[in-house]
């Protein structure tokens, strides 16, 4: 018989749908969710790294699809919100861990460059949980998990469009609460401090600036990616069934000192 407490943490029975799940934080959420008995749909643009993710997921004994889109084009989020469904059934948790970061100088951004990170970053996340909500619904609520930053509360150089999406994710995901928390379905948003992806691969692979990072902690490291389990998983159950419009640091007190 299974504990209490492994009843208030298990997903087992849940479809999640995780949006940037090839690479970085979208990647190791997944894996996380899978691991805590969730079936996962994966979605990312690029096939080959899916393939790679859906191949580790099966392999480590969990269920995964993988469904290649790129959610820069308007019209995916209808498709992957349809297709996503098909596999193991409506998702009732989703992760929208898709997102872009151009680093650059403000007098270098573009229309097209700020169009593009607010659209991924910050519309993509609310079309497409519209688009779950009819299946969340369904089966009587649901949980969404947005990534915040800690651009959403301070600025960092070459990082103004960034920082303006993320700070629109914290609204956002308020928004969303008072819109369908009544219908049982959740939403919250964790704010990952620095963690090795992508894109903070630039900074991770500078010794200065990655040590100047891990002294503005309050534990005194940067993130590993294992410090998003514990999170991740009290977000996605039932555990956290009184928790909704707030947003989390995970970020080893950087924000805190």
């Amino acid at each position: 018989m299974a504990s209490y407490v492994e009843e208030l943490f298990s997903l087992s029975g849940r479809v999640a749908l995780v949006s940037g799940a090839s690479s970085g934080i979208g990647r190791h959420m997944a894996a996380t969710l899978a691991r805590a008995g969730a079936d996962v749909v994966l979605v990312a643009r690029r096939a080959d790294r899916l393939a790679e993710v859906e191949a580790a997921i099966s392999g480590a004994g969990g269920r995964a699809h993988a469904l290649s889109a790129d959610l820069s084009q308007r019209d995916e989020v209808s498709r992957v919100a349809s297709e996503g469904a098909q596999p193991f059934g409506a998702p009732d948790i989703l992760i929208n861990a898709a997102g872009m970061n151009p680093r650059q100088p403000p007098d270098d951004v573009s229309w097209d460059v700020w169009d593009a990170t607010l659209h991924l970053n910050l519309s993509v996340p609310f079309f497409l949980a519209r688009a779950l909500i009819p299946g969340m619904r369904g089966k009587k609520g649901g949980n969404i998990i947005n990534i915040a930053s800690m651009q959403s509360y301070r600025a960092f150089a070459n990082g103004a469009p960034y920082g303006a999406s993320k700070g629109g994710v914290v609204q956002l995901t308020r928004a969303m609460a008072e819109a369908w928390s009544a219908d049982g379905i959740a939403a919250n948003a964790i704010a990952p401090g620095f963690f090795p992806t992508e894109l903070t691969q630039s900074i991770m692979d500078d010794p200065k600036l990655s040590a100047y990072h891990a002294e503005k902690t309050a534990i005194g490291r940067n993130g590993e990616m294992a410090d998003l389990d514990g999170t991740t998983i009290f977000l996605a159950s039932r555990a956290s069934a009184y928790v909704t419009g707030q947003v989390l640091p995970v970020d080893g007190g950087y924000s805190a000192t």
